[in-house]
């Protein structure tokens, strides 16, 4: 069933220029009278991971004449110093709105009984000239379509968790269980084409791994062949469709962009039988385009890249 209050919560901002580096997020608050203050803390999740992110954004691209970090550094910085930051920043603010906001009607509840009540995933990604990386604790999905369209979900965990427990920012020491995905980004065409963060109601609606990602690869397609404006129109009637058959609170947040390597500059002759030396190739750096950000809606009846019912014949 879904949820009487939806509990996910996205954003997306910037281009994936030094400038304005591409962050996109996604949190699934667990919605159970457990975890009662859950809405409260995907939104949470998400605020401080941009946060984290356009710090991390402002390391790998430093402004005026700053040396930038070597990239063993940052990936060092990415794999823990990232994820301790943005937990203990989740659980301060989480501990913060409990006091602003209980009755403390319940003097003896603990730490972590408090913590518990906003529990959540997370999936977000950062973006730069330079590097490109993802964090995700919990379920959902990274999904990303490289250069040469090859599809795949680098932080899918390496066993499916057990029926609907998942790894959570209210588990103990949580940073320790959150996942990182780090590439360098040699060249600018060398940038992921298309890159999608969503919770786990649009991964349960398919029958197999298989159709959600051949749902992915077809929404790369329709990218390509009809522009970010049309999928951003229907996008949400997907999901509403794919939400009906997960029984979940169903949100997506992709970006996409599409650029070739450059064409080399040949050499032509001269007077003196000589060639000059070509000028270094260059291309702008491709700008992601953010494709979409949504969750629920209202159904119509466009066809998705491929049917949310996901079931392989």
């Amino acid at each position: 069933m879904n949820k009487s209050r939806n509990q996910d919560y996205c954003e997306v901002s910037g281009r994936g220029t030094a400038e304005e580096p591409l962050i996109m997020a996604v949190a699934d608050g667990h919605g159970s009278a457990a975890h009662a203050r859950s809405h409260l803390g995907s939104r949470y999740a998400v605020d401080l991971f941009v946060q984290e992110a356009r710090r991390f954004g402002v390391l790998a691209q430093p402004r005026g004449d700053e040396r930038p970090p070597s990239l063993a550094w940052l990936m060092h910085y990415a794999e823990h110093a990232f994820p301790r930051q943005l937990v203990n920043a989740w659980r301060t603010k989480v501990l913060g709105n409990w006091e602003r906001t209980s009755s403390h009607e319940e003097p003896g509840l603990s730490e972590e009984h408090k913590v518990l009540l906003y529990g959540s995933t997370l999936v977000g990604a950062v973006l730069t000239p330079r590097v490109f990386a993802a964090w995700q604790l919990g379920d959902g999905e990274l999904t990303v379509v490289d250069d040469a369209g090859r599809v795949t979900v680098p932080l899918a965990p390496a066993e499916a968790d057990l029926g609907d427990e998942t790894e959570s920012l209210c588990t103990p020491e949580a940073w320790l269980r959150v996942r990182t995905y780090w590439a360098p980004v040699t060249a600018p065409w060398r940038a992921p084409r298309l890159v999608a963060v969503s919770t786990d109601g649009l991964s349960k609606s398919f029958a197999s791994d298989r159709g959600f990602l051949q749902f992915m690869a077809g929404l790369d397609d329709r990218l390509s062949e009809e522009g970010t404006a049309t999928v951003r129109a229907v996008l949400p009637q997907w999901l509403a469709r794919a939400s009906q058959h997960s029984g979940d609170d169903t949100t997506l947040v992709a970006a996409w962009h599409q650029s070739a390597p450059p064409v080399p500059t040949p050499a032509t002759d001269t007077d003196t039988d000589t060639a000059p030396t070509p000028a270094p190739d260059t291309v702008p750096e491709p700008g992601p385009e953010p494709a979409a950000a949504a969750g629920p809606g209202p159904v119509t009846d466009p066809a998705p890249p491929t049917d949310p019912h996901g079931r392989d014949e």
